[in-house]
């Protein structure tokens, strides 16, 4: 039997040694892809479904980088140039027929499988409850806060944070007023853009009572120049403290978060400053502001007890208005929203404007 020859004997065993590294090297990377948390708390179920489509796509990539990596180093080891070859030509090679083949076919099955792997998954976690079993709320994403409102047995209100039962699937319907944002809870990993014009959905469950407690709500889509400062926070009730909540904000009169705009009776000032309007869209200046007598701890603009103490009402009312005549040292034109004209009857704004003219005169 004929002994190999040397360049075969040699080719075999780099083989053989790129198999050895490859193993251990796709080893090593999914266990360390596998062991990173690469998320935050999975809070709502659609997380699990979601994490474990990420621990497949890990487990199923790896494999593939390693591939291409090893076979690139172990070709510019083995067919570098050498010494007094410089201006030698290589072979002439031919094409390997089975090889293309190959290398075209196991890629596409394996896409194949990831995108199908993903569409039951995107099913599965879009998939409606059973009617009378999900609540409804509506998000509003404005330059640079959101709101979220309610129709709680035909009451409406609306909040400048969000509340959520544990353990009830929420369907969230997704508004812009003026530029595209996204809307994200990290922490129930789902998101979707929030379009002029379109109204957007998707559905999360929070874990009960794993999801009980705050969450971080971002803008996850770049939205002009207070994009960084566009968060809020999702808090996740029992069922128990949600429904007393519920009670709390649908006892309030009617006109919404407690603007009292459009029920005719006197203007809750403090309460259109802490919920804003749901009925005409008003955003909650909370959202935004720090005013120590609301509660309210904003950061998007500045702290209202400091910049407004000793102006007089027209100074107020301009600022409400008109809020780029003057900004706030240290921040920027075109972050508060120009429109609370609009959404504000004259009632509402004149009562805005004497709150806020007590509360900062202390």
């Amino acid at each position: 039997m004929p002994e190999e020859s040397t360049p075969r004997r040699e080719r075999k065993r780099t083989v053989q040694q790129m198999v050895i590294v490859g193993v251990i090297a796709t080893a090593i990377g999914i266990a360390i892809g596998l062991t990173i948390h690469w998320f935050p708390p999975a809070d709502s179920t659609q997380a699990d479904k979601i994490d474990t489509l990420w621990d497949v796509l890990v487990i199923a990539t790896v494999p593939v980088f390693v591939l291409v990596t090893v076979i690139v180093c172990f070709s510019v080891l083995e067919f570098r140039m050498r010494p007094g070859e410089e201006n030698l030509d290589g072979p002439p090679i031919h094409g390997n027929t089975k090889l293309e083949v190959i290398w075209t076919a196991v890629p596409a099955i394996l896409i194949v499988g990831l995108v199908t792997y993903a569409y039951v998954v995107m099913r599965d976690i879009e998939e409606a409850p059973a009617a009378g079993n999900e609540r409804v709320v509506t998000v509003t994403g404005q330059q640079f806060t959101w709101t979220f409102a309610y129709n709680e047995g035909g009451k409406k209100f609306s909040t400048a944070q969000l509340y959520l039962p544990a353990g009830q699937s929420v369907k969230f319907d997704v508004k812009s007023k003026d530029v595209i944002h996204d809307f994200w809870v990290p922490d129930f990993r789902m998101k979707i853009d929030a379009v002029p014009g379109i109204t957007t959905h998707y559905r999360v469950t929070p874990k009960n009572p794993g999801a009980i407690g705050d969450h971080p709500i971002v803008c996850a889509e770049l939205c002009g120049l207070g994009h960084a400062f566009m968060r809020q926070t999702a808090h996740v009730l029992s069922k128990a403290d949600f429904d007393k909540w519920l009670q709390k904000m649908t006892a309030k009169p009617a006109g919404g978060g407690g603007g009292g705009g459009g029920g005719g009776g006197a203007v809750d000032a403090k309460a259109l400053f802490s919920a804003g309007d749901a009925d005409t869209g008003a955003t909650a200046c909370a959202t935004c502001h720090t005013l120590a007598d609301a509660g309210a701890k904003g950061q998007v603009g500045p702290d209202l007890g400091k910049v407004l103490k000793g102006k007089d009402a027209a100074f107020i009312k301009q600022s409400i208005l008109e809020p780029d005549k003057e900004i706030a040292p240290g921040f920027q034109p075109g972050v508060m929203p120009s429109n609370f004209g609009d959404t504000l009857s004259a009632e509402q704004v004149d009562a805005l404007v004497k709150y806020l003219s007590e509360v900062t005169s202390k």
